[in-house]
């Protein structure tokens, strides 16, 4: 297949994600989104970190957002993860902006110029180890990246990633089910928590796997919120359902620091 018959499609195929978010939410908002990325730099150590650090906030962020990737969030590890990792979330309109987005940022000569460091640099000093992408598509009850209020109103805050492996693709599938017909999203509003988005990957590691995000002030806010979680008693009906049981084989809890260039 020729690339612009593969992008004429891509966007064919986005633009269906697209509508389908909106119909979910009754009537399309401007911040709806079809698919969510994780870019996932793997980092080398001393000053290279530093200097990812500002690519990714003077050239990288900049440049997303002139595509109308908006907002995207950026986040090292506090622990749960190798430190030497950063994390960028990407929110996607349209499939069409997920595999054109590296073609779109390369024609950018803004980002050209304020990446060039990190752009231009030679396979014998490398500025970082290898970036991996992971595609998911986001929650029909959640077609959205959600600012926390602890960065609207400029408070400190801290991020649990979870995520949810499964073992097989029928139970990975009834484990979304379970956040959206099971009605597991609401909870979360109901016990305190700030969603940041609910996405099921599609393309990346340990398939099949759920992942979603969730914002505190602080780590005692988080276990007060996890507290008010275990304890609700909508809660304890969703988990005791036996069509949702065995659906989630492992769990990965990671925390994350925001950098201060995250839009999130």
């Amino acid at each position: 297949m020729k690339r612009r018959e593969f992008l004429m499609m891509a966007g064919a195929v986005g633009m269906t994600g697209a509508l389908g978010a909106g119909s979910a939410q009754g009537e399309e908002s401007k911040d709806t989104v079809a698919y969510l990325e994780w870019w996932r730099y793997r980092l080398l150590p001393g000053r290279k970190r530093a200097r990812m650090v500002q690519f990714v906030s003077k050239a990288l962020i900049p440049a997303l957002n002139r595509l109308g990737i908006a907002p995207v969030g950026a986040f090292v590890p506090r622990y749960g993860e190798d430190s030497l990792t950063l994390r960028l979330l990407l929110p996607h309109k349209d499939l069409q902006s997920v595999v054109t987005v590296v073609d779109r940022l390369l024609a950018d000569e803004e980002f050209l110029a304020a990446g060039k460091e990190i752009l231009d640099a030679p396979m014998s000093d490398p500025a970082f180890v290898r970036l991996e992408r992971i595609l998911m598509v986001a929650f029909r009850d959640f077609r959205k990246v959600a600012v926390p209020p602890q960065k609207q109103s400029g408070r400190p805050r801290v991020f649990e990633l979870r995520i949810y492996e499964s073992h097989s693709l029928k139970k990975g599938k009834k484990k979304v089910e379970m956040f959206n017909e099971g009605k597991e999203i609401p909870i979360f509003f109901k016990t305190g928590f700030h969603p940041v988005f609910f996405g099921e990957t599609i393309a990346g590691p340990g398939l099949p796997n759920l992942q979603y995000m969730l914002a505190y002030g602080s780590l005692e806010e988080r276990d007060e919120a996890w507290r008010r979680f275990g304890a609700d008693p909508d809660w304890h009906r969703l988990r005791s359902d036996p069509q949702y049981a065995e659906t989630v084989s492992k769990v990965h809890d990671l925390i994350l620091n925001p950098l201060p260039a995250s839009q999130i």
